[in-house]
């Protein structure tokens, strides 16, 4: 095993301060102003550490970061790198985490998360915090476990996710998405889930104005829908309500399972009624409006 150099409580500076760094752990130390000081690294652990300038971890492989802030203007600070983990870490800086692989978030802030975590794959996310539109976009194979999110258009093109115990404020969230589980969490959104494939939500609380529409193969299993109307618009469905749903529009085929139903419309003029069973309160429902 190669020995490890340490680095402790210095002020780095300049381009590339640690290229090509390997074997290293760099303790309580500022990389001020100079682009990417640590691309091309190799088994480094940083704690305590503070990034303050631009792209400060890229092609890097096998990274742990702990107690560790990316301020502001550290950029674009981890793309194309494998083997990825952070712990108890805040990021203020956008555009983090792009094309990597294998990497792990545990006690993660990031306020400003715009275009963050794109083209991922092999993620895992615990008790991550992230406010940004378009959060997780094009990634794969995730696993997440007490995500706070504030943004919009979030998960678009993900495939391959479990998401639990998380609370999503986002409009537009999974479009585009192929084999996405929900469980346990609370999703406030317009538009929920769009010309998504194989969306299942479990013992989760929606409010969605025209949400669940255009989906193949969508499953709510034990859900509950607050102040959400036009639901399951072209959709096939095999949904599980507890409680009301103010409205449902136009869904292509399934089931539908509810307490009660604010508003049925099945228009024969724009889908077959027979292909979709309604039951309200345990009796099933037809209407053709």
């Amino acid at each position: 095993m190669s020995e490890r150099t340490v680095i402790r409580q210095e002020m780095l500076a300049g381009e590339r301060a640690m290229f090509g760094a390997e074997h290293t752990d760099v303790v309580d130390t500022i990389f001020h102003d100079g682009e990417s000081p640590l691309k091309e690294s190799r088994d480094i652990r940083l704690d305590g550490c503070m990034f303050k300038w631009k792209y400060p971890l890229w092609y890097a492989k096998d990274i742990e970061v702990k107690n560790t802030t990316w301020f502001e203007m550290a950029r674009a600070g981890v793309w194309y790198s494998d083997n990825v983990s952070l712990t108890d870490c805040a990021i203020e800086a956008p555009k983090n985490f792009r094309r990597c692989r294998d990497l792990s978030m545990t006690r993660v802030t990031i306020p400003n998360a715009a275009e963050t975590l794109w083209s991922c794959r092999g993620v895992k996310l615990s008790d991550v915090t992230v406010k940004g539109d378009y959060f997780a976009m094009n990634s794969e194979d995730l696993e997440v476990d007490g995500l706070t999110l504030y943004g919009n258009y979030s998960f678009d093109g993900v495939r391959n996710a479990v998401i639990r115990n998380s609370h999503l404020l986002t409009k537009d969230a999974f479009w585009n998405s192929e084999n996405i589980t929900v469980i346990d969490s609370f999703i406030s959104g317009e538009y929920l889930g769009w010309n998504a494939k194989n969306l299942t939500l479990i013992g989760c609380t929606i409010e969605s104005l025209q949400g669940m529409c255009y989906i193949d193969n969508l499953v709510m299993k034990n859900c509950k829908t607050l102040n959400t109307t036009l639901a399951f618009e072209y959709s096939s469905v095999d949904a599980e309500l507890t409680g009301r749903i103010d409205s449902v529009f136009n869904p292509s085929s399934g089931v539908i399972r509810a307490d009660e139903i604010g508003e049925l419309t099945m228009d024969p003029a724009r889908i077959d009624p027979a292909k979709t069973k309604i039951v309200v309160a345990g009796e099933e429902v037809r209407r053709d409006v």
